[in-house]
């Protein structure tokens, strides 16, 4: 079959599901991943076509797509910070706003003077944080937590894959009581991705994000939603060192609570940011004034 007509295929049978735009990235993200080929090179060759394997595969992707799993768990793989990572049913698909996470934690490290960062990031899951960290601070030394041991062993190997060197740790923050896996140092920075969808905004996630994409590592209770902050900024407060900062990324609807939350903790210079998006979504302290 010619690929042209494939992605005219694709356009027909996924129209009520996405958006033409949404489906021609498909179409090109499957066109790299199972042929090798680019955009350009279809444009090109027009009359290139796909082997009697390839379109079993994109098949098996078509089916799944109708089934709205993410184009990222049918290839097995996504783009962070400039970095590939390896992605499954046991890691959540790391997204643009986290980039920008990356991107303000780098930024603030480069100023540093420190000459050998120690960074602990807490819900690891694909390691993307913990790794894009690692790739570019070469000076830092990063630990990553999760309570997932498949989530663990996905970041290993992404960990491989891009080429760094973190440290694992499979751990429960909620029952940890002090960083006793960590050298007698202090940290310069934590940060942490954790788990803050409210139950009662379940409604609002997407049936792609819903039906494939960890639970563990999504979703709160209504009762307590700021449950890991509290006890990460505890155990932060304990183990930063003079300087140091915690960074979180943060529910769009609870940035006010957040703050205060921090702030009654005793932490200082809390600043709260928003993404691309217009949401608020992360924020810095310190214990410093």
């Amino acid at each position: 079959m010619l690929l042209k007509n494939y992605k005219t295929r694709l356009l027909k049978e996924l129209s009520n599901l996405y958006d033409s735009q949404e489906i021609e990235s498909f179409f090109y993200i499957l066109l790299e991943s199972y042929g090798g080929k680019k955009r350009i090179d279809l444009a090109l060759n027009p009359e290139m076509e796909m082997d009697e394997i390839q379109l079993i595969k994109w098949e098996n992707a078509l089916t799944e797509l109708k089934n709205q799993k993410p184009i990222q768990y049918i290839i097995g793989t996504t783009e962070f910070y400039g970095l590939t990572f390896l992605v499954n049913e046991n890691t959540l698909i790391p997204r643009p706003e986290t980039e920008e996470l990356v991107e303000w934690i780098v930024v603030e490290s480069r100023k540093s003077k420190v000459e050998r960062l120690k960074i602990l990031d807490i819900g690891t899951g694909s390691g993307c944080i913990a790794i894009s960290l690692a790739k570019n601070l070469p000076n830092a030394e990063v630990f990553a937590m999760d309570v997932s041991e498949k989530a663990l062993a996905t970041a290993k190997k992404n960990a491989e894959l891009n080429s760094v060197s973190v440290n694992f740790i499979c751990a429960d923050i909620l029952k940890l009581l002090t960083f006793d896996f960590l050298p007698s140092t202090k940290l310069d920075i934590i940060v942490s991705n954790p788990p803050y969808v409210r139950n009662l905004e379940k409604s609002e996630i997407k049936p792609n994000v819903l039906e494939y994409e960890p639970h563990l590592a999504l979703f709160v209770e209504d009762t307590d939603a700021l449950l890991f902050y509290r006890k990460i900024a505890q155990l932060a407060k304990q183990n930063l060192s003079e300087n140091g900062m915690l960074f979180f990324e943060i529910n769009q609807y609870l940035g006010k609570e957040t703050v205060e939350l921090l702030e009654d903790l005793g932490f200082n210079n809390v600043l709260l940011k928003k993404d691309i998006y217009g949401n608020d979504r992360m924020i810095s302290c310190c214990i410093k004034e």
